[in-house]
């Protein structure tokens, strides 16, 4: 029963994922807002839901190493696999605004975590702790870059309104893709978020039971098992955007995520409950920081990420995947 009530946990979280991703772009389509905005935020907050209902659900269990893993796991996964499946399928082109701001801020977050719980490489201490007080600094930080995502979707809405008053439109040429009314789109929203909280409580259940009869440590089921399922709604969602060609959605999809992942979602779970993290974590998020940096490099030097690259980075998770069963 606990094998089938993860895989309801698994397809809840999907399906929900993809409703509510669903939803909220039609919504963002109804207020003209660009894709690459829509990628950062609702597309990225939307497919990182499953990561933040996993994360604070067992942060109010008390199974905070599971919260952590399932972060840096998560976010190892969308940076290696969906970034080199998505540019495998069709070769990604970056925009300049994405290198100059959005990656950087991402690898000064990947950097930041790894500081703030790193006790015991930069004091006396002996116990790695993200503290309360950490979880508010890793929350206003995303409230700042939030509201900087806000204001940079009004200014492009903005524009876009004053070109339309020199540009006259044809309305028989030019539509807008709009699958269904406003009302449909807020129901489906809160539809799939509700799937969504489902599907975390039964994942972090069920897998925890599943994974202790097996005797696999709560690092171990968080790195891998439970981080790529709540990741399947990023890889899906970047892969599809990727055949359409929309490249801003693709990549934004990821940056968004894994700050979304590192700010919001381990802010919630440490101020809800401070997390103990252990040294063998702190490789992997260090071996996290290492692979948003090579993505960064892939990405800057002739903005885009093509197959040869891409291929690299899905050896890189083969690699680390490999590497995790060999310790565990």
């Amino acid at each position: 029963m606990n094998y089938i009530l993860l895989i309801l946990g698994f397809f809840l979280l999907i399906k929900g994922a993809d409703y509510f991703v669903d939803g909220s772009s039609n919504i963002a389509n109804i207020l003209n807002i660009p894709p690459v905005v829509i990628g950062l935020t609702i597309v990225a907050f939307g497919t990182s839901a499953p990561e933040a209902a996993v994360s604070i659900t067992a942060s109010l269990d008390g199974q905070n190493v599971m919260a952590m893993g399932n972060v840096i796991g998560s976010n190892i996964f969308n940076v290696l696999m969906v970034v080199g499946a998505a540019g495998y399928v069709r070769t990604l082109h970056i925009e300049n605004s994405i290198l100059s701001k959005e990656f950087p801020f991402l690898l000064f977050t990947s950097i930041l975590i790894i500081f703030l719980t790193g006790d015991s490489l930069f004091s006396n201490s002996s116990v790695n702790i993200l503290s309360k007080f950490d979880g508010i600094i890793l929350l206003v930080l995303f409230c700042l870059f939030f509201y900087n995502l806000i204001k940079t979707a009004l200014k492009s809405r903005n524009e876009f309104t004053e070109a339309e008053n020199f540009i006259s439109i044809d309305s028989d040429v030019i539509s807008y893709s709009i699958d269904q009314p406003l009302y449909k789109s807020i129901f489906y929203s809160i539809f799939g978020m509700i799937a969504i909280i489902i599907g975390g409580k039964l994942v972090v259940y069920c897998g925890s039971y599943i994974a202790s009869t097996f005797g696999i440590s709560d690092k171990l089921i968080g790195l891998t098992i439970v981080s790529i399922g709540t990741s399947l709604p990023e890889f899906i969602t970047s892969i599809i955007a990727a055949t359409k060609g929309e490249s801003d959605i693709a990549l934004g999809n990821v940056i968004g995520s894994n700050i979304f992942n590192i700010l919001f979602v381990l802010g919630v779970s440490s101020f809800i409950s401070p997390i103990t993290v252990q040294n063998g974590l702190l490789l992997d998020g260090i071996f996290m920081i290492i692979v948003t940096l090579i993505t960064y490099i892939f990405a800057s030097r002739k903005k885009d990420v093509n197959k040869i690259e891409s291929l690299t980075l899905i050896g890189l998770y083969l690699f680390y995947m490999a590497y995790l069963i060999m310790t565990a």
